[in-house]
Order: structure tokens, then sequence, then C-alpha cells
């Protein structure tokens, strides 16, 4: 594996950890991992990449070993952390964004509001989140205010080796050896043995507004870098989206994911495959040809 360091720096206001591969005078790739994850997820996507490289992935606030916060956690705050990050680490550098699942809305998000600022994106499995009816604003805003009057919170593992085992669960392309790996930065080791998740369970609360899809169509239409998706061939997301026929798209159940794609003026879709949703973890060798290949065309 290469090496990584692990930094504290604030934030707006909020401790974050942020961990870093390879050289700091090469070119930077700042990446955001997803929901429930943390930016050491990074490594075995780190140790593929055969140029040399300067990565940075954060823990994004609420996860790993950035600090919690008080209330829920929104989607603005991250965009805002991202361009936090950016100031810090590349002040008046145009960057390469790359981004898994939420940490892929995250960056073609910030690519749209801040075009000026990005140099390329590469979205991993990030293709944004299923279309909702306005109709049922009042409902998603009862159930986030029932939610609020019960503690959240995270079941303990009996060990390491248990959280180890439920990555695998989650992901059964996974080897033990990666999984003991990733679960030592997902979770921390209690004086008893006993392991707890270090993520906080408010992330579990539901969110009180709807996902207004023609808003975020708005916002990647602003987008003037090159963008790269690249879509897992097992990935349960294109059904998950629920806006595709299935089996549609020469079988391989991606014309939803093209739609959605067709409203960033320079993106492109790749395919891996046998891989799922955390391809980062099952084909890092691929994953990491495919974005070098895209990078060495962006001017």
């Amino acid at each position: 594996m290469k090496p990584t360091q692990s930094q504290h720096m604030s934030l707006r206001g909020f401790d974050h950890q942020v961990m870093t591969w390879g050289n700091p005078q090469a070119p930077k790739l700042f990446m955001l991992h997803g929901w429930m994850d943390v930016g050491a997820s990074f490594q075995f996507l780190a140790d593929a990449l055969q140029r040399d490289w300067h990565v940075i992935a954060p823990d994004l606030r609420g996860y790993g070993r950035s600090a919690w916060q008080d209330q829920g956690y929104w989607f603005p705050d991250y965009v805002a952390d991202l361009e936090a990050l950016i100031d810090e680490m590349a002040p008046g550098e145009p960057v390469t964004l790359v981004g898994h699942s939420l940490g892929g809305n995250i960056v073609l998000h910030y690519a749209g509001v801040r075009p000026q600022r990005v140099r390329a994106v590469v979205s991993l499995e990030g293709f944004g989140i299923p279309a909702e009816n306005a109709l049922g604003a009042p409902e998603k805003f009862a159930a986030w205010l029932d939610a609020l009057k019960t503690p959240m919170s995270f079941a303990p593992y009996a060990s390491m080796e248990a959280v180890a085992r439920r990555l695998q669960k989650n992901n059964p392309r996974l080897p033990s050896d990666k999984a003991m790996l990733l679960a030592r930065h997902w979770a921390e080791e209690l004086a008893d043995g006993t392991a707890r998740l270090l993520s906080d369970p408010r992330h579990k609360l539901p969110f009180p507004a709807v996902y207004r899809l023609e808003e975020v169509y708005a916002v990647w239409r602003k987008i003037t870098a090159p963008v790269l998706w690249i879509a897992a061939a097992q990935s349960s997301v294109p059904a998950w989206l629920g806006d595709h026929p299935e089996g549609a798209g020469g079988g391989d159940n991606l014309d939803g994911i093209r739609r959605r794609l067709a409203h960033i003026p320079r993106g492109r879709l790749a395919t891996i495959p046998d891989a799922g949703h955390m391809l980062q973890h099952d084909q890092p060798g691929a994953v990491a040809s495919v974005i070098e290949s895209f990078l060495a065309t962006v001017a």
C-alpha cells in the first residue's frame, strides 16, 4: 500500500480529518467519499494510480474522525466544506475532483456552482438520487419532525473483526484484509474489546425537503469542465433511481443514467465490469485506469 498521512484542519469552524497520499508537489486529486464512509476508503484507488498524484481525501463532517454537529447534516454544508478545503489546499488553482456516491453528487454540484474553479470532474456512482414529487413535501417534513424526537444510535459491535464482517456482508466482493483495514477507519476499539462506529448516527435522519431534480439539472448545465461518470456494471443504483425501464439500454439498464448525463454539457459515461456500488474497492485498478485515461485528455 502507498503510505498515507492524516492531518486535521478547521474548515468553516469544524475540525476535519484529511487523508493524503503521494507527493505534495504533484498534481492534486481531491476525493470525496460517500454516505457512511470515510476518506480512507480511497486507499486502494490511490494504490492503483500509476501517475504521480497528491490525493487529498477528507472525512466529511460527521464521518470518521471529523467533528460532529448538533443537528442534522445538510448537503449545502458539504459543498461549502469542499470549497473551504480547496481554498486551504489549492488557492487560486483549477482543481480536479473525484467523488463516490454522495461525494460524486457533491463534486458535481460544486462544479456547476463554481465552474471557474474546476478543471475536471469524475463521479463514481454519483448520479443524483431518486426524483421526488413536490406533493410529498408535507409528509416528508412530518417524518423529519417525528424522527427528531427519537435519539439516533448505532448498535455496538462485539469486535473490530465483527465490523469487518459487516463490511463484507455489505459488499461480498471485499476480501478480508481490505475489510479489516477499512474497519479500523470506520470504527474505534473500546477498552473492553468491543467496537463502535465513528460516524454520527444522526446521518440516519430523513430529509425534511423533497429532492427537486429540475434544480439539480439547472446546476449541472452550468458545468464547464469535462465530466466522467463511472458506473458499476452490477450496481443497484440505476434501479434505485427508478427513472429507467428495467433492462433497457441494450441490456445494461443505464438508460436513466444516460438521460441524466444529457444535462451535463461535456459529460461522458464509462462502465466498470464485475463491480458493485463500491467499485473503488471491487476494481481499483480498472477504476484508476479509466480515471487516468480521462484526465490525460483534459487540457
